[in-house]
């Protein structure tokens, strides 16, 4: 993804409202994964949209960019009142890169810097940016299990 303008500084403190990703994404705590299936089929609600966007302490056309969402798209999303199947599915395979960053990180605050940061093992990006596709994610979520590990790329 191409350079975006310096990001604000990550919200300090604990998150209100309890720990991600329950307050965020009640869709992840799903009891079984057909559960998760269904809803995204159904499309997620406009709102999951503005809870990751505040998990993650960015401003919302930069979300919509890692999501490939245009400010159009998201206004008619908004407007009808949840996604579809498509832009469900990003939204929550996102919203697993979060979570993965969070429980590796150990903290909401650390894991926003790390996801917002230029990473050298993935050329340079940012690894918001690089989980902005399929693949992407899944190298992402590697790259987690190996510092989780005290393997350093």
């Amino acid at each position: 993804m191409a350079e975006t303008a310096a990001r604000p500084a990550p919200p300090a403190g604990p998150s209100p409202g309890g720990p991600f990703p329950a307050r965020a994404f009640p869709e992840l705590a799903a009891g079984s994964p057909s559960e998760l299936v269904a809803a995204v089929r159904d499309g997620l609600p406009a709102e999951r949209f503005d809870a990751l966007r505040d998990v993650l302490g960015v401003p919302s056309a930069e979300l919509a960019a890692v999501l490939r969402l245009s400010p159009s798209t998201l206004r008619r999303r908004r407007e009808r009142g949840h996604f579809d199947e498509l832009e469900s599915d990003r939204l929550v395979r996102l919203a697993h890169v979060v979570v993965r960053a969070v429980e590796v990180m150990e903290s909401e605050r650390d894991a926003r810097a790390w996801l917002t940061s230029p990473s050298h093992a993935l050329g340079g990006e940012a690894p918001l940016d690089y989980a902005s596709v399929g693949t992407g994610a899944r190298e992402v979520e590697r790259l987690l299990t190996r510092i989780e590990h005290g393997v350093f790329s």
